[in-house]
């Protein structure tokens, strides 16, 4: 039975013993399965999604991945408090959202009388 593309890259990572820049991982990958240019070329953005889904893997700094077992919680947790959102922002955009919808509506009125 064959490998998927995601067991691959986990078995590229293992026997590589650190972590490796996206582009690299993904032509070992791919060499290991066999691709053809064609298939190089249109399977990329599949595994790029599926190594982001499995919680195995970790986008490091600079497109890198490594196997997430490597590395400290601290390490592959973003902590999402250090986020800060601006209200003021978003209600800013939602009056230009109104603003713009009651021009609209003015200019349909005026187009129907």
């Amino acid at each position: 039975m064959k490998k998927s593309m995601i067991e691959v890259a986990y078995q590229v990572l293992t026997n590589n013993n650190g972590s490796m820049p996206f582009v690299d991982l993904w032509k070992d990958v791919s060499q290991e399965m066999g691709f053809t240019q064609t298939q190089f070329e249109d399977n990329i953005a599949q595994f790029y999604t599926d190594l982001s889904l499995d919680g195995r893997f970790l986008n490091m700094s600079q497109n890198t991945w490594d196997l997430r077992s490597r590395h400290t919680y601290s390490e592959s947790v973003m902590d999402t408090d250090s986020i800060a959102i601006d209200e003021d922002d978003e209600e800013e955009d939602s009056e230009i959202v109104e603003d713009g919808l009651d021009e609209v509506e003015k200019e349909m009125e005026e187009e129907n009388e």
